[in-house]
């Protein structure tokens, strides 16, 4: 009787912190509301039970997550049109001119990670980003360098030259229960160190907000309060270990209204992991398409179950392929661990690097069997895909997709996926997004042909690379640039 007086104060405190709260507009571009609700401060007395009848107590997970969490500041630089004067044109034929690039500023939030400063945000937060600083709760300002970023995850890795930070412990993320509490901590507003709280609603939440063939969606859902400005901020669990990287609120109106997503560290933890490495994901495949299966599918397949993911199709060569995996099989089980949905398959993969072997359980024609299978990289082999990104150049080097390579009709080359302001890619006019096919006449295959190219150049009077290749929408187009120094 007690317990059920305490939870219908907590109705009732809930009703009144709805009942005071104000909401006003905010008008931007399209004639698109965003309605932003802001509660006057109630105490509110949080009293979900535990097994032993004591209310949960949420400050020591608010306080220590409060210091590890960051303001991440972001400065843009956007290019305007260009401009034509009709009066120089009559007498001197046509001329346009650039108007100098306008500065503009966003913010996001970060999780320190390492008492050395690294820091977890995500990559939407910097993405493009000419300049980042984080500000620390104690207000202290750092320059950050942004070490790696993940589209596929919509994770990114940075770093702050900084000592005896103050971290967050990171936790287990497969251990989440639903209807676990949970804290949101972040900077929405403008407002450092803001701390809510709620349950975990659902797991391994697919939402198809990402990009790309690569993307990985298994998102811890909660109703914990999140706002723009929260994106990279911490998931907490009340033991004070983060869970999970804030990504996404599902919203009509830009804000939040009850449902909110957030990157799990099972995946998390592996993203920084290669990113410290190796600067980039070693993303491994198992070179199939999967797709979940409804009542309609099951109908349409004669299948049994409605658990695991449909194997729709298998890639030549692939490593599902080479396994023996089989179009219509269901996968049920990687290493043992049960997977109901492709986004639970997906998150247990992308635990992996290729060359790792695991052991895949499918289902075929009613029967149960387990296969081994060599998890192979995108191209198709199990060698450790590389940037190459060098003060030299001024630039990142990314191999190409096998999409990108069918869709261009093309078998090679790198893209060139980051230009560094003032670097001798920018200086010589070379674009992000352009792919480089050949660097002094010589094919580029990989980012080891580039370096070996740049090696040959030691010792020559004039060092020059002469590059050709091609934009995303397939014109040719050729650079050079000055390697002297």
């Amino acid at each position: 009787m007690k317990h059920l007086k305490e939870l219908g104060l907590l109705v009732a405190v809930a009703a009144v912190s709805a009942g005071v709260s104000c909401l006003y507009v905010k008008h931007y571009g399209n004639n698109e509301k965003i309605i932003i609700q802001e509660s006057q401060q109630v105490p509110v007395q949080y009293s979900s039970l535990t097994h032993g009848g004591e209310p949960v107590d949420f400050t020591y997970a608010a306080d220590q997550s409060v210091n590890a969490v960051v303001h991440v500041m972001t400065t843009y630089e956007v290019q305007q049109s260009q401009m034509s004067d009709p009066f120089l044109e009559y007498f001197f034929g046509e001329r346009n001119f650039q108007q100098a690039p306008q500065k503009r500023q966003a913010s996001g939030s970060g999780v320190i990670i390492s008492k050395d400063g690294y820091i977890v945000t995500n990559n939407h937060v910097v993405d493009g980003a000419a300049q980042v600083n984080v500000v620390l709760n104690d207000k202290r300002q750092f320059k950050a360098q942004i070490v790696g970023t993940d589209p596929t995850t919509d994770l990114a890795l940075l770093k702050v030259d900084a000592e005896d930070l103050p971290t967050l412990p990171i936790g287990n993320s497969d251990n989440l229960k639903v209807g676990e509490w949970v804290l949101a901590v972040g900077n929405p507003f403008n407002l450092t160190s803001t701390v809510t709280a709620g349950i975990v609603s659902a797991k391994a939440r697919n939402i198809n907000i990402l990009s790309g063939d690569m993307k990985i969606e298994s998102f811890i859902q909660t109703d914990a309060a999140v706002n723009p400005g929260n994106s990279g901020g911490a998931l907490v669990n009340t033991r004070g270990e983060l869970v999970g990287i804030n990504a996404a609120i599902a919203s009509q109106t830009g804000s939040y209204t009850g449902y909110a997503f957030a990157i799990p560290t099972s995946i998390m933890s592996k993203v920084v992991a290669d990113l410290k490495e190796y600067g980039t994901v070693q993303r491994a495949l198992l070179g199939v398409q999967i797709r979940d299966i409804d009542a309609d599918f099951a109908k349409e397949k004669n299948l049994e179950t409605m658990e695991g993911a449909y194997v729709a199709s298998v890639g030549s060569h692939s490593a599902a392929g080479d396994a023996g995996i089989k179009e219509g099989d269901i996968i049920t089980h990687v290493s043992g661990n049960k997977v109901k949905t492709v986004s639970e398959l997906q998150e247990k993969i992308s635990r992996f690097r290729p060359g790792d072997k695991v052991q895949i359980t499918i289902l075929r024609n009613g029967k149960q069997e387990t296969v081994s299978v060599t998890l192979k990289n995108m191209m198709g082999n199990t060698n450790v895909v590389k940037n190459y990104d060098t003060k030299q150049l001024g630039a990142t080097l990314t191999p190409l997709t096998d999409k990108q390579k069918s869709s261009l009709g093309i078998n090679y080359g790198l893209q060139v996926t980051n230009v560094e302001k003032g670097g001798r890619f920018q200086q010589a006019g070379i674009p992000k997004g352009y792919i480089i096919l050949r660097i002094n006449n010589q094919k580029v295959t990989s980012t080891t042909d580039v370096e070996s190219i740049i090696s040959t150049l030691k010792g020559e009077q004039e060092k020059a690379l002469f590059i050709s290749g091609i934009l995303p929408n397939g014109k040719v187009v050729y650079y050079a640039v000055d390697m002297n120094e």
